[in-house]
């Protein structure tokens, strides 16, 4: 299908299987191979790569690496390389890694967030100035991620109204992109358009990024609904890596390789090689001994 032209003609896919993928990954991924890992996705094209997390390392032990991460890695002019802090000292050693952008991480459930990082929404917020000042002084950009956007597996339903309460408070944070998403994979596509609404009288569109998980198999079909809406920058995982700990059955992240195929296919340009997705994910499940949930790899590489 050729773009119609009511949908945007290029997209920046955001691929966060280094970080969001691997952070609940139960065998431990070592260093090197989360390196190589990220190397073939920086060659693959991508201009955003969300590469490690600096939490404490108590909180999230396969990330514990993270500087060492950093540190190995080839940047790729082009590539962004974005971590996840969640306070001051995170910065701290994500600026001593010297990092393109960080992101920070709420919600907009209150159960949620305070089952997920042990404290309120308010709290979560009070954390980050800190972290926004820092960034601002160091001249990156800071990313804010808003979970729970569609359902939250505590308090069911989240309305848009209390997603727009939030991005209203990132925003005057000082928050250059917010990526909203449906943590537990309960989206349809109506919901799509009931948020996106709302947050169109917070911020612009082109501040907005969709994060998708297909727990349910809908995650394509809520992109396609966001992309004719003006949604431009979506986020996901090689290989489909990645889900959420508090949604049994979960599947994981939208997978890149799937995200690509109908971007592509509807003419949309992104810059990155499928292909070469398709190898780091083949990479990566070498190292797992597990094969990606990603359904057009799952396609590319089967055998007559």
């Amino acid at each position: 299908m050729a773009n119609n032209g009511n949908m945007p003609k290029r997209v920046t896919v955001v691929e966060v299987g280094p970080r969001d993928g691997l952070q609940n990954e139960q065998g431990v991924i070592p260093t090197e191979a989360k390196i190589a890992f990220i190397d073939m996705l920086s060659a693959a094209g991508f201009a955003v790569v969300e590469a490690t997390s600096f939490v404490s390392p108590k909180a999230i032990p396969q990330l514990a690496d993270a500087s060492e991460v950093m540190a190995g890695i080839t940047r790729r002019p082009g590539t962004r390389y974005t971590v996840l802090v969640p306070n001051a000292k995170g910065m701290e050693r994500a600026l001593a890694a010297k990092v393109d952008e960080v992101a920070v991480f709420t919600g907009a459930s209150e159960t949620f967030v305070q089952h997920n990082i042990r404290t309120s929404i308010a709290g979560s917020i009070t954390n980050f100035r800190p972290v926004v000042e820092m960034a601002r002084q160091a001249g990156i950009r800071v990313r804010g991620y808003i979970s729970t956007a569609f359902g939250c597996p505590y308090e069911g339903a989240v309305a848009p109204e209390a997603v727009a309460r939030v991005a209203r408070e990132l925003v005057a944070l000082g928050v250059d992109e917010l990526s909203i998403g449906d943590t537990i994979g309960v989206a349809t596509p109506n919901q799509v358009g009931d948020v996106v609404s709302a947050l169109q009288d917070v911020t612009s569109l082109d501040r907005l990024a969709m994060h998708f998980h297909d727990t349910r198999g809908t995650a394509l079909a809520n992109v396609l609904v966001a992309l004719e809406l003006g949604i431009t920058i979506f986020d996901s995982s090689s290989g489909g890596l990645g889900g959420c700990p508090y949604a049994p059955g979960a599947s994981g992240n939208l997978a890149t390789e799937d995200l690509l195929y109908l971007l592509h296919g509807m003419g949309i340009e992104t810059g990155v090689d499928l292909d070469a997705v398709v190898a780091a994910s083949r990479y990566l499940a070498g190292v797992r001994g597990m094969a990606p949930a990603s359904r057009y790899y799952a396609a590319a590489t089967a055998t007559s």
